[in-house]
């Protein structure tokens, strides 16, 4: 059976849990990560020297980092699904994948760990505001791609929706002033709307 690590409430445990719900899988997970240490031992560390989470055991074949573990898992049991068919399609969710590592959640991970897991007088205002602005041109940049779309990579929900979907979660919950992007909160409501992500990744931030 598919081994999962990590903690409930991390965004990229999140990515692969809702993976696993829609491709049907079963999986047993084991908390680690946060509170729960584990991830820290020699044991955890001989499988993923970078001691983060996630990681997985696929009968014995370890993988970690969130995205890799999402396209593996939708390459194996979700091709013309999670993974589309279409080469060019298929590129397309790779590259939004892409995107959010290397553009998106290096502004929303300062926002959310200082509105969500730093005590008030220790947070960085100066951070927080210069964070949210850039966010809110990315997510502008998100907005227009939902032009003709109902999902980034097209008609169907795809690989990359998962980490735009749990990203969007937090933009929308974080107590911040937001502008008004219509077809990025119909988009959002979409995907809220999926069974994965209700059990998955639709809790209250922590």
């Amino acid at each position: 059976m598919l081994k999962i690590w990590g903690r409930k409430n991390s965004i990229n445990v999140q990515k692969v849990l809702w993976t696993c719900a829609e491709l049907n899988l079963e999986f047993e997970r084991i908390d680690a990560g946060g509170q729960f240490g584990v991830n820290n031992t020699p044991e955890y560390l001989a499988m993923n020297p970078n001691g983060r989470v996630p990681t997985i055991s696929d009968d014995g074949f370890i993988l970690w980092e969130s995205h890799a573990i999402v396209r593996y898992l939708a390459r194996i049991h979700g091709k013309g699904s999670l993974w589309p068919t279409d080469d060019k399609v298929n590129a397309d969710a790779d590259r939004w994948m892409e995107w959010y590592s290397t553009t998106l959640w290096p502004h929303l991970q300062p926002l959310f760990w200082n509105l969500v897991r730093t005590p008030p007088e220790k947070r960085n205002a100066k951070l927080i505001e210069d964070s949210r602005v850039k966010l809110i041109d990315y997510y502008k940049m998100v907005e227009n791609a939902l032009t003709g779309r109902s999902y980034l990579a097209g008609s169907a929900f795809t690989m990359c929706d998962i980490p735009m979907g749990v990203s969007l979660h937090r933009w929308f919950l974080l107590p911040i002033e937001r502008p008004n992007y219509p077809k990025l909160k119909a988009y959002y409501d979409r995907l809220s709307e999926r069974p994965g992500f209700k059990q998955h990744c639709g809790a209250p931030l922590s």
